[in-house]
């Protein structure tokens, strides 16, 4: 993988948050990991230089891989090259993408290495708008991982944790050390795998992304506080809390996406609107 880069005179963008997977035994690992084989439609967001994309070529996926960063792609094509109309290279913003025309049918994984700088969002931006990827497997850091398949009363437990449940299933695969990428960064990644789902609760998800978004504003705020800075009075706030079945102190890290819902529907039925 060095000597591909050195060749190409690529050196890695930290603007990018780029960190190439080098270890190819975890490659092959990932690929195992996300269930995926002959004739699966696969998309990886961010190959870099190519490793996780060999493996699963190697496996008989059909692959899209999306790169930002035009420096890369001649090497980029020249390890895929073996491999023919299996694997498709295409310089890409996944922040950006025409989803719908890059991703036609139904039916497809997304198995990547994301650019630590992006992850978050566009995980999020994907599980909300793209319903052609039924299940991922992605690589973050491990923080980050953490965010996204935290439960209530968990430290890592925040508004994230909560926007993750209300659209997939996410549980962390597997932790990754730093010491196989290049370069070595500062963190140890997580492997985490999404599957989406449909939503557990039936409330209006801008409303509700609201109140979590209030409730986590300031952590050691009550959700009675909380619900103040959404423009209510204090006694409206204790209705609300009352009426929703749960303690006007109870703090947001506390509250599961059905307690969120809870609240959420009645701030609506009392005339609120965000």
């Amino acid at each position: 993988m060095r000597d591909l880069a050195e060749r190409h005179g690529i050196r890695p963008s930290k603007s990018l948050g780029q960190n190439f997977l080098v270890d190819p035994n975890l490659a092959r690992a990932i690929v195992a990991d996300a269930g995926v084989g002959p004739g699966d439609r696969v998309l990886e967001i961010g190959a870099g230089l190519g490793s996780l994309t060999v493996a699963l070529a190697d496996a008989g996926c059909e692959v899209l891989a999306l790169e930002l960063d035009r420096r890369l792609i001649n090497a980029l094509e020249e390890v895929c090259a073996p491999f023919g109309h299996r694997v498709r290279v295409m310089i890409a913003d996944a922040m950006r993408a025409d989803w719908d025309t890059l991703l036609p049918g139904e039916g497809w994984a997304m198995v990547s290495n994301l650019p630590y700088n992006v992850s978050v969002p566009l995980l999020l931006d994907l599980l909300q708008t793209v319903p052609t990827i039924d299940r991922y497997l992605v690589m973050v850091q491990r923080e980050v991982g953490e965010r996204l398949v935290a439960v209530p009363g968990e430290e890592a437990y925040g508004s994230v944790s909560v926007r993750v449940a209300y659209r997939a299933d996410a549980r962390v695969m597997r932790r990754v050390p730093a010491d196989v990428f290049w370069p070595r960064p500062k963190v140890d990644s997580a492997l985490v795998r999404v599957v989406p789902h449909t939503p557990p609760v039936d409330v209006d998800p801008v409303a509700l992304f609201a109140v979590v978004e209030r409730g986590f504003a300031e952590r050691r705020k009550t959700m009675g506080n909380a619900l103040r800075r959404l423009g209510l009075d204090a006694a409206s706030a204790l209705r609300v809390m009352s009426t929703s079945g749960l303690d006007p102190q109870v703090r947001a890290e506390r509250l599961g996406l059905a307690e969120f819902a809870a609240i959420t529907r009645t701030l609506l039925a009392e005339g609120w609107r965000p």
